[in-house]
C-alpha cells in the first residue's frame, strides 16, 4: 500500500529521515514489550491517521462519478485522472514537511498541525460541490504533508544510531499502518452501505466524514500522548513560541491549499509534465554532486537514477488499486459469493492482509538465501516482474474467464490480483529510500530523497491516466480494460526482465552498495 506519501503513501514504504534528525542521543524512555513506551503511542497515532487516510481510498473514484457526473460511465476517465493527481500531489507535497519540522516549528507541532489540516480536509471533501471537494482534496495534501513524514521520522528519534531494536521499531510500527489500512475499509464500507446507504446507493459522504473522525481520534491520541516524548521534537531552541506555527498554518492554508487546488484543476498530461520538470533539476544537481565528489559518488547517482525510472514504472501499475481496480470490481467481477455480494471496498485490505502475513515469510527468504540474496536491482526487477504477473491473471480472465451469461470475471482472480501485487510490493517497496541514503552523495541526500518521492509522484499521476485509458471513454467495459492490461504486463514485465538483465551493470555502478 502507499501510501502513493506517498504513502504516500505505502504501507511498507520505509521511514523518512531529514536533516538534523538523528544528530542528538534520544532520552531515557521507560520500556515497554522491549521497546521505548511512545512508540506505542505514536503506533496508535498513525493507525487513526492510516485509517482516514485508507478509508476515502475505496470511495473517491465511486463518489465523483456518482456525484459530479450523475453516474454517468463517461466520468470514471477523468475520475481517475483526478485520483492519480491527487495521490501524486500527497508524495510530492510531502518533500517540503521535513524542512518545516526542522527548521521551523518542531516535530510535534508539524503533526499536530498537519492532523488539524487533514481532518479539515476529509469534512471539506464530504460538502456535494466540485469546487470545495477539490479544495477539501488540496487541504488533505497539505495536511498530510506536515504529518505522514514526520511521524515516521519520530520514531526513528526514539532510538540511537546504534541501537540493534530500530529495525524492530519500524517493523512494529508499520503494523501500526497496515492495521489501520486493513480496517478502515471493512467499517467505512459497512457504515456508507449497511447503515446509512444501501448496496445500489452507498452513502459516500459518511465514508468522508468518518475518516475525518478517524483523523480526530489521531490527533486527541498524540495530543495526549505528547509528554511521553520528554521534549523529543520540541520546535528550535528560540522559536518556541506560537508565531511561526500560525506562520505555517497561514502559508499552508493561504498558499499551498491554492496551489495545489490549481493542479488538481489542471489537465492530469500538464501535470505530469510539471511533475517530471520537478524531478529533473534536482536530478542534474545530483549528478553535478557525484561528479564533484569523484568517481565512485558518480556512478552510484547514475545507479540510483536509473532505479527511479524503473520504481515510476512500478507505481503507475501498483496504484490501480484505488482507481481501475475499482471499476473493474463494480462493472466486471462477480462478486456474488454464494448470495453474498462481496463489498467493494473490501478489495482495498487484501493488500494489508499479505503484507502483514507474507512480510515475514519474505524476510525469512532474504536471510535464508544468503550470499545468493538478489542484489537490489533484481529484487527491483522481481517487484516489477510480480506486478507483471497481476496483470497477466487479469489478461488471462478477460480472455477465457468471462461468464457468457453475467459477463463477469471470477471473484478470486481479482482478490489473486491484490496477493500477487502485494509480493511485488515487498519485494521494492521496503527497500526503495534505504538504497536512496546509501548511494546519494554525502552532501545531497535531501535532494535524492526529494527525487525518490518524486518518481513516486510521477508513477502515481501516471497511474490515474492509465486507469483513464482502461475505462475509455464511454466507461469500462471488458474490452477496455483487457486492452489497458494487457499494456500493462507487457510493460511491466519488459522492464522488469530488462532490469534483470543490466543489474549486473548497475551494481557495477553502486560499488559494492548491498
Amino acid at each position: 500500500m502507499s501510501a502513493q506519501v506517498p504513502d504516500a503513501a505505502e504501507p511498507m514504504g520505509p521511514p523518512l529521515h531529514f536533516p538534523g534528525g538523528a544528530s542528538s542521543p534520544p532520552p531515557d524512555f521507560p520500556q515497554v514489550l522491549g521497546h521505548p513506551r511512545p512508540l506505542w503511542m505514536l503506533f496508535m497515532s498513525e493507525f487513526f491517521e492510516r485509517f482516514a487516510f485508507y478509508g476515502i481510498r475505496w470511495a473517491l473514484v465511486l463518489y465523483i462519478v456518482a456525484q459530479f457526473h450523475n453516474g454517468d460511465p463517461t466520468g470514471e476517465k477523468p475520475a481517475s485522472e483526478l485520483y492519480g493527481a491527487y495521490l501524486a500531489l500527497v508524495y510530492a507535497g510531502a518533500i517540503f514537511g521535513g524542512w518545516i519540522a526542522d527548521k521551523l516549528i518542531g516535530y510535534q507541532r508539524s503533526i499536530l498541525l498537519g492532523a488539524v489540516i487533514m481532518a479539515l480536509g476529509l469534512f471539506m471533501i464530504a460538502v456535494p460541490s466540485e469546487t470545495v471537494f477539490k479544495l477539501g482534496l488540496a487541504t488533505i495534501i497539505v495536511g498530510n504533508g506536515l504529518f505522514k513524514p514526520i511521524i515516521s521520522t519520530m520514531v526513528g528519534k526514539l532510538y540511537a544510531a546504534d541501537d540493534q531494536r530500530r529495525d524492530s521499531g519500524f517493523t512494529i510500527f508499520y503494523m501500526g499502518i497496515n492495521l489501520g489500512a486493513m480496517i478502515s475499509p471493512l467499517i467505512t464500507q459497512y457504515l456508507a452501505q449497511q447503515v446509512f446507504g444501501a448496496e445500489g446507493m452507498p452513502a459516500y459522504k459518511v465514508v468522508f466524514i468518518s475518516a475525518g473522525v478517524g483523523m480526530i481520534l489521531s490527533l486527541l491520541w498524540f495530543w495526549m500522548g505528547r509528554g511521553q516524548l520528554k521534549g523529543l521534537g520540541l520546535p528550535p531552541v528560540g522559536n518556541e513560541g506560537l508565531g511561526r506555527m500560525l506562520m505555517v498554518a497561514l502559508g499552508g492554508l493561504v498558499l499551498g491549499v491554492p496551489a495545489f487546488y490549481f493542479l488538481l484543476t489542471i489537465s492530469a498530461h500538464t501535470l505530469q509534465y510539471i511533475l517530471m520538470a520537478l524531478i529533473i533539476v534536482p536530478a542534474i544537481m545530483l549528478v553535478a554532486e557525484g561528479i564533484r565528489e569523484g568517481t565512485v559518488a558518480r556512478d552510484k547517482v547514475f545507479a540510483m537514477l536509473i532505479i527511479f525510472i524503473f520504481n515510476v514504472l512500478f507505481w503507475a501499475f501498483f496504484e490501480q488499486a484505488g482507481s481501475s481496480f475499482n471499476f473493474l470490481a463494480e462493472k466486471i467481477v462477480n462478486r456474488d459469493l454464494g448470495g453474498w455480494i462481496f463489498p467493494t471496498a473490501w478489495f482495498q485490505s487484501v493488500n494489508s492482509v499479505a503484507i502483514i502475513l507474507l512480510a515475514p515469510v519474505m524476510a525469512w527468504l532474504w536471510v535464508r538465501l544468503g550470499r545468493a540474496n538478489p542484489s537490489i536491482p533484481r529484487k527491483f526487477g522481481l517487484g516489477l516482474i510480480f506486478n507483471g504477473l497481476a496483470f497477466l491473471l487479469l489478461m488471462f480472465a478477460l480472455t477465457e474467464l468471462v461468464d457468457p451469461q453475467t459477463l463477469k470475471i471470477p471473484f478470486w482472480t481479482l482478490f489473486m490480483v491484490y496477493v500477487i501485487q502485494s509480493i511485488g510490493e515487498l519485494a521494492l517497496s521496503p527497500i526503495g529510500l534505504s538504497m536512496t541514503t546509501k548511494l546519494a552523495p554525502a552532501r545531497s541526500a535531501g535532494f535524492a530523497m526529494g527525487c525518490w518521492f518524486l518518481s513516486i509522484a510521477i508513477g502515481n499521476n501516471l497511474a490515474g491516466i492509465f486507469a483513464g485509458e482502461a475505462s475509455g471513454e464511454g466507461g469500462m467495459t471488458t474490452a477496455s480494460a483487457l486492452s489497458a492490461y494487457t499494456t500493462g504486463f507487457y510493460l511491466l514485465a519488459g522492464s522488469g526482465l530488462l532490469l534483470f538483465l543490466i543489474a549486473p551493470l548497475v551494481q557495477r555502478l553502486m560499488h559494492g552498495t548491498k
